[in-house]
């Protein structure tokens, strides 16, 4: 799930069992029971809290085995999203694509085209500065300021966006985490702005 980071590193990310703040917090913005991919779900505690909002969930990562405790109530899928192999779900998209602590970037467009109309993008990764904190330190892994911002603009409705360091988590670091709307041309005002949507606090 983590770009191959090294073992001690990955074993921190699937020993977390707390959903993100950020996924909690934008999770309203879903569709009440609609289709969520986690994306490099790693042990699958985005997986759990989904399901446990009632969402349909396909998980995604390279390594499976910390998801078997969801056979029968998510969608698992094996595939390593690094080696050059097809994207595994073309043509399909989803009511919600969220990925934490994974940095692919030849993803991105798959990713955008995988969200159905009015799904929502949650995203949240280490950025640049992260290096003076913890792993990951190799750049290529590590989001440039704004980056979240150019791959949203002109594509999806940013509703909030956010980057700098996040401390008091289970993860600290230097953080970059967005959540857009695939709603840009669905507008019903006289200006064809999209429609707000709410801001949670939770």
């Amino acid at each position: 799930m983590t770009n191959a980071e090294p073992d001690r590193h990955v074993s921190r990310h699937l020993r977390m069992s707390a959903p993100g703040a950020w996924m909690v917090r934008f999770q309203p913005l879903i569709r009440p029971g609609g289709s969520v991919l986690d994306l490099a779900a790693g042990g699958g505690r985005h997986t759990r809290f989904f399901l446990d909002a009632g969402h349909e969930v396909t998980a995604l990562d390279r390594a499976v085995e910390p998801l078997a405790p969801f056979a029968g109530r998510a969608e698992v899928i094996e595939a390593d999203l690094e080696d050059g192999s097809p994207w595994p779900l073309a043509g399909r998209t989803f009511d919600a694509v969220v990925v934490v602590n994974y940095l692919w970037r030849p993803l991105f467009p798959m990713l955008l085209d995988a969200l159905a109309p009015a799904g929502v993008l949650i995203y949240e990764t280490f950025a640049r500065g992260n290096e003076a904190y913890s792993r990951p330190r190799n750049p290529d892994h590590l989001l440039r300021a704004g980056e979240l911002l150019d791959l949203a603009q002109g594509r999806l409705q940013i509703v909030a966006y956010e980057h700098g360091i996040v401390e008091g988590d289970e993860c600290p670091g230097v953080k970059q985490r967005i959540s857009a709307v695939n709603d840009l041309g669905a507008s019903t005002r006289d200006d064809g702005e999209p429609s707000p949507h709410p801001l949670s606090s939770r």
